[in-house]
């Protein structure tokens, strides 16, 4: 038996962990099977079939993280199979969010491939043990989470109508929208599942899921081929490295547009010994103002990445030129070792893989992570990401994890955060239920600061000048940080209640 300290975004995916450390898993195969279980449990929020990134940090060894995140498809494809395919739906999910969906939506997907990576580069137990305790959830009932009922609430006609299969996995079994704690099962999914846990990853690329997949796509102007499903390989990259208090923390590296965001936030909280909300304001305005002219638009988001740390560290923020869904799990174990991996698949295409309860990614059709347009980028280019897990060391010799869900809100969630649990010191729950805000950039590229109820917020909003927008209680628009840490108090694992966390520490 390993002890953990393990957050995740539900019970199942929690469970999940604390199954394989009783078995002795270190802290990657508790995360990568908690992670398979949150893809197999958060219909709507995440999926097997998306992109994720692993951030690994060994106790004694350097961090790494593998991108395992989504690419253009379409390798082989004629010029004209480009460009369409893709039906939008209006939701009023965030404020109101107008996405692509269906068969020209769907990127090629590399979650599984960077799970399985792990497991084999770092892992102790089998794969076949890391997938089980998903497939018997699928098969015994999982309980649907809050995050997402809402959403599912809000688009189970609009997205998923279309797909009886799909609309059957979203739907009640009243007929109605899935409740919230309402039990739910995936019967096909969970045979899948038992065959991914025999046969491993080829099955969704070169095995039977794969194929159906392809013959999906080529009967629907979709834009997956074999030649994608086989060419397609996780990245083993060196992550981006900052020190924060007292802390050294790995970020996710370019080509990964929430990691170098991050990296920048941080390094600029840092430089203020007692930040205040002003600041924050002020920082977020000016890095995404950052991201929204240049990375939003970037031919070469690995180049650009590299460009702005550079940039920031040479001249500091005034050097910067002006112009959906995901999940996340975080695990340290007793040994000091230390795994984050965030996940997403989008809104969500609105449609499975055939026969498989396999829902897919809509990664194409999110506007703001295809600024150039619709397939705009060549088959095999890997497409903007927020996602940003992380890991870190102190000088004391402790290990942390940490996260979040929550689009272009993961950023500036962990900036707040990480800013108060590093900079300040603050308790790391405390750090996490803290109220929040996000500058967010409208249509018309005009910032606005959008956040949670404080007196000390809203005075420095007022102060700012900048319109804004205030949410009447903590919300699931701010992200759902979760941390484990390995520190004076022994594992620690701390939650987000705006997304409703399962944590839990090994007994």
């Amino acid at each position: 038996m390993t002890r953990v300290a393990l957050a995740a975004p539900n019970a199942s995916a929690l469970d999940a962990g604390l199954e394989v450390a009783a078995e002795g898993g270190n802290a990657v195969d508790v995360a990568v099977a908690a992670s398979v279980a949150a893809m197999s449990t958060e219909p709507g929020v995440v999926s097997l079939m998306g992109g994720a990134f692993v951030n690994v940090w060994l106790a004694g060894a350097d961090p790494v993280v593998i991108d395992g995140n989504v690419e253009m498809p379409g390798r082989g494809l004629d010029a004209s199979a480009f460009g369409h395919g893709v039906r939008e739906v209006r939701t009023d999910y965030g404020g109101g969010v107008a996405i692509g969906a269906g068969h020209g939506s769907v990127a090629n997907s590399g979650a599984l491939q960077a799970l399985s990576a792990a497991r084999d580069r770092f892992g102790v137990v089998p794969w076949r043990r890391l997938v089980e305790p998903s497939a018997r959830a699928c098969r015994e009932g999982y309980r649907i989470g809050a995050a997402a009922a809402l959403y599912l609430g809000l688009v189970r006609e609009s997205l998923f109508g279309d797909d009886p299969e799909a609309h059957a996995l979203v739907t009640g079994a009243d007929g109605g929208p899935l409740e919230p704690g309402e039990t739910s099962l995936n019967l096909d999914l969970a045979d899948i599942l038992d065959l991914l846990a025999a046969q491993g990853v080829s099955l969704v690329t070169t095995g039977a899921v794969g194929h159906v997949l392809v013959d999906d796509m080529a009967a629907n102007g979709g834009l997956v081929t074999q030649a994608d499903l086989t060419a397609y390989a996780p990245v083993v990259r060196s992550p981006t490295m900052r020190t924060v208090g007292s802390w050294r923390i790995a970020l996710n590296p370019p080509p990964s547009v929430g990691g170098p965001m991050l990296a920048v936030m941080l390094g600029e909280l840092a430089r203020h010994e007692h930040w205040t909300w002003s600041e924050v304001i002020e920082i977020q305005r000016r890095v995404l103002a950052y991201r929204l002219s240049v990375h939003d638009r970037s031919h070469d988001l690995e180049a650009d990445g590299h460009a702005l740390l550079e940039a920031v560290e040479r001249y500091g923020l005034p050097g910067l030129p002006t112009s959906a869904s995901t999940a996340h799990v975080s695990v340290v174990d007793e040994h000091g070792n230390a795994c984050g991996i965030t996940m997403s698949a989008g809104y969500g295409a609105g449609m499975v893989i055939p026969g498989t309860g396999i829902l897919l990614n809509n990664a194409l059709g999110e506007p703001e992570l295809n600024g150039l347009g619709l397939h705009a980028v060549a088959p095999g280019t890997r497409l903007a990401s927020n996602m940003a897990p992380t890991t870190g060391r102190s000088a004391s010799g402790g290990a942390l994890a940490v996260g979040s869900p929550g689009a272009d809100r993961i950023t500036t969630a962990l900036m707040q955060v990480l800013g108060r649990g590093l900079l300040r010191g603050d308790d790391l729950q405390h750090s996490i239920d803290a109220p929040r805000l996000h500058v967010r950039f409208m249509a018309d590229g005009s910032p606005r600061v959008e956040h949670e109820p404080s007196d000390d917020i809203a005075a420095a909003v007022q102060a700012s000048g900048l319109p804004s927008h205030h949410y009447p209680g903590p919300h699931m628009y701010f992200g759902g940080v979760g941390a484990a840490v390995l520190g004076p108090d022994g594992l620690v694992a701390a939650g987000d209640a705006r997304r409703e966390a399962a944590i839990g520490v090994s007994p």
